[in-house]
């Protein structure tokens, strides 16, 4: 599967379950990534952030 190339967030999708008692994973299937935490609102803007981040590394690819 290759990378995706889009630099619009919303076609990211960002997908949070419980995990257990204490615990939540949010995980982005585009970028087959995962992050773990203890509260809903920390794994979603953690995941988030990522999700920013990568098209911000996109575009200063893009510029190279």
């Amino acid at each position: 599967m290759s990378k995706p190339t889009s630099t619009n967030p919303n076609d990211y999708e960002v997908l949070i379950r419980r995990r257990d008692e204490a615990g939540y994973a949010a995980y982005c299937p585009q970028l087959q990534h995962m992050i773990k935490g203890s509260a809903h609102v920390e794994v979603e803007e953690a995941m988030k952030q990522y999700v920013l981040d990568y098209i911000e590394a996109l575009k200063a690819e893009a510029q190279s």
